[in-house]
């Protein structure tokens, strides 16, 4: 190689010179964010070849020679193999297969020895080792391997199973009974007792299964256990047995027996053994100690039962004790629950017995609300008055009913709030006993202390059937004393005296009414008001009261009901000039809207009663629709866009709104655009 190559030129050429790329100094020395693994690069190198390795020819072995050598080169791969990675069982497994397949098993058995020697925990080596024992009917070498896999790994149920098969297999049942035992001295899972009574009964040997199952239940101290005991022994046509197995489960187990699998299969056997009453027994032993909501198929079951085998009283008995002990379930939880007390209730009176119900309506309301709020009030309250109506209806004793009333009254802390409807259900019921003294004394307390516009309904209602006048005059006029703003109130004391002729009083009640600074609905007190002097025939005072109406308010309702009352009476003038006059009053107050609703309503009524000029002159104060655009702005004052809205300009404002002139003047600048020619002319041409 020349100086100029080692410099750095590395060869020439007929038209230029190539040179190589010089070492350059690294300048971000940072390292990359996603890095590149050798093997991660040889991987991709591996996928990207393009040619197909060759596969070497099958050797054909033709005489001894050659299968030793053959035979010595595979071995010398499998040690090569193993001297690597000693660790890795698998290649022991290949060896020692290998080695079987060429029959030479003292050397396979040399290669799993040597596994064995590395890993003895592996479970699939001891399990390939002994099937190839036992493949080849060397039974006294898979004998071997099955006794040091057990003494090596004995919680490994499947080497015990294998094994006792094996033997069981080969007709050495008293080899296979000798595994199980030693089996069963490591007190292994259920299961592995289960295979060996199957084995046991295999042979008929049904004294060496139950002896089996005794052990099993005092190992595994469990329901199920003695469950699978007892229906074994239910299989075994022993009935005696069988309930001895029940019964010591019971002692045996104490509270863990209180399962409800076990005690309706113990139920199950007795009524197949025609032991109705034992099986009654059971039931409710087992419904009496069992927590309600671990009993519910227990309960179904019961219920068939009664159904099979007992009469209607005990299957009602059993579906109410079982709803019973539910309530009393969730009343436990939670005393003040009072919708489970309401049901409770109710199920206690569909049985009828007065004193269970007394019972458990005083247990309910003795759960008092925590603080004196009605709305913690108002569910309990109800558990009171359906007691009273209980003792009344019910039970028909006016005594206690009484009792309970004054009790429910004397517990209420009516200083901070009341019920009416307990006030006016204590006077009905004086009422009903015909103390009638006693009912109004009771609506005179309810007055007293908490005056409510029910009582006072009610009340006057009691009095207006006795043909009472004078009380119920007495009693409206201390119902608006403490109601002043009542406009119900008022009128219904109107009516009172309309319907009893006094039409003066009336009169005098419906002045003193409007005259009252503060109303609740003064729409309609003046509607009756008017309605009054109408059905009285006093048409002038009924206008007169649509006047004073009218100066304490312009709405457009009074304007219309107004010319209705009008054009009713049969004087189109009058309704006429009131139509003129509220156009003329809404428009100076601007109220648009209600301008042209007047304005419907005045056009209906000129087309039906009116001639054409009268529709066509209302035809022309109709107003014109106008689009216009409003921003819109948000609660802060920030702008949020526009919206489009309409407003209406009657003929009587376009004078004031020069406005139109101008949007006249665009509409028909705007039709000239789109149709210019009409306009201009075309100029000549130089």
């Amino acid at each position: 190689m020349s100086k100029e190559d080692v410099g750095g030129y590395t060869g020439r050429t007929s038209q230029s010179r190539v040179q190589t790329a010089r070492a350059t100094a690294v300048k971000n020395k940072t390292p990359a964010n996603q890095q590149i693994t050798v093997e991660q690069i040889l991987r991709e190198a591996n996928e990207a070849q393009i040619e197909k390795i060759a596969v070497a020819p099958r050797q054909k072995i033709t005489d001894p020679e050659e299968l030793d050598e053959y035979r010595l080169s595979k071995r010398k791969s499998f040690e090569d193999c193993i001297r690597r990675t000693r660790t890795a069982i698998q290649y022991y497994v290949k060896y020692a297969q290998w080695e079987e397949s060429q029959k030479d098993f003292r050397r396979a058995r040399s290669v799993y020895e040597r596994a064995i020697d590395v890993d003895y925990r592996n479970q699939s080596l001891w399990l390939k080792y002994a099937e190839m024992e036992m493949k080849h009917r060397h039974v006294n070498h898979a004998r071997n391997v099955w006794d040091r896999a057990v003494q090596y790994l004995p919680r490994i149920d499947q080497f015990w199973y294998k094994y006792a098969y094996m033997e069981e297999i080969l007709g050495n049942v008293a080899g296979a009974r000798a595994i199980f035992e030693r089996w069963m001295e490591w007190k292994p899972e259920s299961q592995a007792f289960t295979s060996f009574i199957k084995f046991e009964m295999r042979y008929n040997e049904a004294n060496r299964a139950r002896a089996i199952f005794e052990r099993f239940v005092a190992t595994h101290t469990e329901p199920k256990s003695w469950l699978k005991y007892a229906k074994w022994e239910e299989r075994q046509k022993n009935a005696e047995n069988t309930r001895s197995v029940y019964e010591r489960a019971i002692e045996a187990l104490g509270e863990r027996a209180l399962n409800e699998e076990f005690f309706i299969a113990f139920a199950k056997f007795e009524e197949a053994a025609h032991e109705q009453e034992r099986a009654r027994a059971i039931y409710k032993y087992a419904l009496d100690n069992i927590p309600r909501d671990r009993a519910q198929e227990l309960y179904k079951m019961f219920i068939t039962f009664e159904k099979q085998h007992g009469d209607r009283q005990g299957i009602e008995d059993v579906v109410v004790g079982k709803r019973r002990f539910h309530y009393e379930e969730l009343i436990k939880d939670n005393p003040r629950n009072y919708d489970v007390w309401f049901d409770y209730a109710r199920l206690e009176e569909s049985e009828g017995n007065h004193e269970r119900v007394r019972e458990v309506y005083e247990r309910a309301i003795a759960n008092v609300p925590p603080a004196e709020h009605k709305r913690f009030w108002r569910r309990y309250i109800y558990l009171w008055i359906n007691y009273a109506l209980y003792e009344e209806l019910e039970a028909e004793d006016a005594e206690r009913t009484r009792a309970v009333y004054k009790e429910m009254i004397r517990l209420v802390p009516h200083k901070q709030f009341s019920f009416a409807k307990i006030w006016i259900l204590y006077a009905k019921f004086e009422v009903r006993q015909k103390q009638l003294d006693h009912a109004r004394k009771i609506f005179g307390q309810a007055i007293g202390l908490y005056p409510k516009e029910k009582i006072f309904k009610e009340y006057i209602e009691l009095e207006l059937d006795l043909g009472n006048i004078d009380r119920c005059r007495k009693l409206y006029e201390k119902y608006l004393e403490f109601m002043p703003s009542n406009c119900a109130a008022w009128t219904k004391f109107a009516e009172l005296e309309q319907s009893l002729s006094e039409v003066d009083r009336a009169r005098a009640i419906f002045e003193l009414a409007i005259q009252q600074p503060v109303l609740d609905m003064p729409e309609m007190l003046w509607r009756c008001y008017i309605d009054f002097e109408t059905e009285e025939g006093e048409n002038d005072k009924a206008r007169e009261l649509y006047r004073r109406l009218l100066q304490r308010t312009k709405h457009v309702k009074v304007w219309m009901s107004f010319a209705q009352f009008e054009s009713t009476a049969d004087d189109v003038g009058r309704a006429r000039k009131v139509y003129a006059d509220g156009f003329a009053s809404l428009g100076e107050l601007e109220q648009k809207e209600e301008r042209l609703m007047l304005l419907e309503d005045w056009l209906a009524f000129e087309r039906e009663q009116g001639d054409e000029e009268a529709v066509a002159d209302v035809e022309a104060k109709q107003p014109k629709r106008i689009k216009k655009k409003r921003q819109i702005r948000t609660d802060d004052g920030t702008e949020a866009g526009w919206e489009e809205y309409y407003e209406y300009v009657f003929p009587d404002e376009r004078q004031g709104a020069p406005n139109l002139k101008i949007l006249e003047m665009a509409h028909k600048w705007k039709k000239q655009k789109v149709d210019p020619e009409d306009d201009i002319e075309m100029a000549p041409v130089d």
